[in-house]
């Protein structure tokens, strides 16, 4: 069948090897006259490092703005009058919103241009944002209702912009790359912890900590539209966008499904969502809370109620951002030199390593403030190493076409099953064994349902260690993924499995 003939669902991604190899001979004379900044994916070396502190950017932006409700949690709960189940609300709607529309934005990042799309979502997103820190004081529902509409432009931006990086880098680069982008993960929700809460404290208002990030993101959007070109998928990895055909959602869907590094890692990553998401909204109202038990603060009641608190765990979020990203990939590029397994190890060790801190953190609020902040501090640096890994495993276990259909995948099943229920579980737990609304009861209460945190650690920890089972074979078979135009099959040869077409050996 010839390359420029229609192709269907079952046509090859990628054209034979023979033939790619002929293509490369034939245009070597060409590519030599080329200018050397330019790369197979159509963007110059400057422009795409650009592109990745823009991206990085708006990821920091991102995460700002969804930890700045957690910074001024105490406060809202006061302007309101909620309990900590609706609390854990705010987070839930939101998540569920960016989760569901996920797989939306992940199908047209894989088939339309990813720059438009991120440029509409993050406008959207910014100005919801702001539309939602005018919510008046009786409808608290309004606030639900804008928090998960913010969720839409989030979505077109998590699952696209990783694919990005991926069509720009390789190997040992795009680790690199991914280690910057996911650094504004921790730094970001550290900063929407700090700008949050210092906001609302120099304001005097909760609202106005809502109101510092739509600026931010109209700026971005400019920076996107002006600045970053939209590069060839799959280009970079000698496999240019003419030998590259797409397949319907349901195959790409059906293939990711069979793909056991994918699906293990997603939920080893789900156990890290859960988590992270219990903490972020949690942690400063509980360490506020440990320290109106204690006697070291005075109760709540003119708001303003966990300034400072939301500024030493904000603190404490992008210190160990930025210890537990960079360490968890130093980690695992020395460790892969004496296994291909060391991704997915270093995910394990990093989530088993951080359950008994966090334990210990949650157990020892009562009795000691700064060890609190110390295993609190142990804690989210091993849990944060994690990150660019889960990314790195992702990009290179699932073909160039599907990525951000995986992300979109990804995306749905941790929120699903992770932070999406997590905040709003804890609260209800925490509601469920308050006996009085005591300043002990209060603090108790979510102290014992915060415990749930470390066990779910330990369930992903073994995720992760299924995936290392299978990262070896899933990698080389995403490396290699050369399929013909029929479905092949495993046929023995020579007391060796070989891949070769269905009609090549049916009579």
């Amino acid at each position: 069948m010839s390359l420029n003939e229609p192709t269907s669902d079952s046509t090859p991604f990628f054209s034979d090897d023979s033939e790619a190899e002929g293509a490369e001979e034939q245009g070597g004379a060409a590519e030599g006259q080329r200018s050397q900044e330019e790369s197979p994916s159509g963007v110059s070396s400057v422009r795409a490092l650009l592109t990745v502190f823009i991206l990085c950017y708006i990821n920091l932006l991102n995460y700002m703005d969804r930890f700045t409700v957690a910074g001024v949690l105490p406060d809202i709960e006061q302007y309101f009058g909620i309990d900590d189940g609706k609390s854990g609300l705010l987070q839930t709607v939101f998540i569920c919103s960016y989760m569901f529309l996920a797989p939306v934005f992940g199908y047209l990042g894989d088939r339309y241009n990813r720059k438009i799309i991120m440029s509409v979502g993050i406008s959207f997103w910014s100005l919801v944002t702001l539309a939602s820190s005018y919510t008046p004081k009786e409808h608290f529902w309004v606030l639900l209702l804008t928090r998960g509409l913010v969720g839409v432009g989030e979505a077109s931006y998590s699952t696209i912009a990783p694919t990005i990086i991926a069509d720009l880098y390789v190997k040992g680069k795009r680790t690199n790359m991914l280690s910057i982008f996911y650094f504004a993960i921790p730094v970001g929700s550290g900063l929407g912890y700090i700008v949050g809460s210092q906001v609302g404290q120099l304001a005097h208002d909760w609202h106005w900590a809502l109101r510092v990030t739509p600026g931010l993101g109209l700026i971005a959007v400019l920076l996107l539209l002006f600045v970053i070109k939209e590069p060839k998928r799959g280009a970079v990895e000698a496999r240019p966008e003419h030998h590259l055909h797409q397949t319907s959602w349901l195959m790409d869907l059906l293939a990711l499904s069979k793909n056991y590094s994918f699906v293990l890692s997603t939920f080893g990553f789900t156990a890290v969502a859960f988590v992270t998401g219990s903490l972020a909204l949690w942690a400063p109202t509980f360490l506020f809370r440990a320290a109106v038990f204690t006697g070291e603060r005075d109760p709540c009641v003119e708001g303003n109620c966990a300034a400072s608190d939301s500024l030493i765990f904000g603190a404490i979020t992008v210190v160990t951002g930025i210890l537990g990203v960079a360490s968890g990939v130093q980690v695992s590029r020395k460790l892969r030199t004496r296994t291909p397994r060391a991704d997915p190890l270093v995910c394990a060790a990093g989530l088993l390593l951080s359950a008994p801190f966090l334990y210990l953190a949650i157990v020892f609020a009562q009795a000691s403030t700064i060890a609190t902040y110390v295993f609190i501090f142990l804690g989210e640096t091993f849990l944060s190493m994690n990150w660019a890994i889960v990314a790195d495993i992702l990009l290179y276990v699932v073909v160039p076409t599907r990525r951000s259909t995986a992300e979109a995948f990804q995306i749905v099943i941790s929120h699903l099953l992770g932070d999406a229920g997590s905040p709003y579980l804890i609260g209800v737990v925490s509601d469920s064994l308050r006996k009085t609304d005591s300043f002990l009861w209060q603090f108790r209460s979510l102290q014992l349902s915060l415990l749930l945190c470390s066990f779910i650690a330990v369930i992903g920890g073994g995720f992760f260690l299924a995936t290392a089972m299978f990262i070896e074979a899933d990698r080389n078979r995403a490396e290699n993924y050369v399929p013909s135009d029929d479905e092949p099959i495993v046929v023995p040869k020579s007391g060796r499995s070989t891949r070769v077409p269905v009609s090549s050996v049916l009579i």
